[in-house]
């Protein structure tokens, strides 16, 4: 019995000494990498600097002048900002019907893309691999990107800015909306389906009425990202007020009181869209 509790206790001492040894490697794995990292990093802001067209170190003191500028013109022109924002609201109702149209293609786009990669639902089994691959690529690509060749193939304007942002919202809502999909209950799509319901009918009637409130959730987030999304597409030549906003900023000293007005609308939307639309989500995820 004695020889046995030593046996006991050799043994583990041989399990603490061999964990002690694991956690000491793992540390000094983690260290070189650690190391590693920092010099990569290093000499990435390195080559970055000496390429760049400015010293990142000696430009970073006129880092507060342009706003600076602009805050203090802005104020100096303080009686025109009514003028300036009364007539750059159009552009601003421009981006928002690009959000929101690219946003309803998308979200329609990605429902049809989510039950076709899911599952259990898909229409084609086989195929689900292809779908999913599809909104990956479509997730991928950034909207700027697609912009900027939609531009080059159809010209300037809203069109091209509103396809490429619902080409991303379909990959990017495809991949939250089949998310969704695998947590319904397939029973009433299994009971739809001993009677004879087509696959559409079987959608339609046996899974949407589950996911519907999630499906709103997050195409309303998406559309907030999808503002933003619009109004950076403008300075590429996509419209809207991100395009007045360029214009504004690169005429420099003089227009910085329109750069302002442009800049108190898009927060201004940004902000009451985020409530309105967390409002709304609140009332659809938890009920109140």
């Amino acid at each position: 019995m004695a020889d046995l509790a030593i046996g006991h206790a050799a043994r583990a001492t041989d399990i603490k000494s061999d964990y002690l040894a694991m956690t000491r490697r793992k540390r000094m794995y983690s260290g070189v990498l650690l190391i590693l990292f920092i010099a990569l990093l290093a000499s990435g802001f390195q080559l970055t600097n000496d390429r760049n067209a400015g010293g990142f170190l000696e430009g970073l003191p006129k880092l507060f002048e342009f706003p600076t500028e602009l805050i203090w013109e802005a104020m100096q022109k303080a009686p025109a900002l009514p003028g300036n924002l009364v007539r750059y609201f159009p552009a601003l109702v421009e981006t928002i019907n690009i959000a929101a149209v690219s946003t309803l293609l998308g979200a329609l786009g990605a429902i049809v893309l989510s039950l076709l990669s899911t599952r259990g639902l898909a229409r084609w089994p086989r195929l689900i691999p292809v779908f999913r691959r599809m909104m990956d690529i479509m997730r991928a690509l950034p909207e700027i990107v697609i912009a900027l060749v939609l531009i080059f193939i159809l010209g300037g304007g809203p069109v091209p800015a509103m396809i490429a942002i619902a080409l991303h919202t379909v990959g990017a809502l495809g991949k939250l909306f089949s998310e969704v999909n695998e947590n319904a209950d397939l029973k009433p799509v299994e009971g739809l389906h001993s009677v004879g319901a087509s696959w559409f009918q079987r959608m339609w009637l046996g899974v949407m009425p589950q996911v519907a409130p999630n499906y709103l959730s997050y195409a309303l987030l998406r559309f907030e990202i999808n503002v933003r999304a619009s109004a950076i597409l403008g300075f590429v030549g996509a419209g809207g007020i991100g395009a007045e906003l360029r214009v504004a900023i690169s005429w420099g000293t003089g227009r910085y009181d329109a750069a302002a007005a442009i800049f108190q609308l898009l927060f201004l939307t940004i902000i009451v869209i985020d409530q309105i639309s967390s409002h709304y989500r609140n009332k659809l995820v938890r009920g109140f």
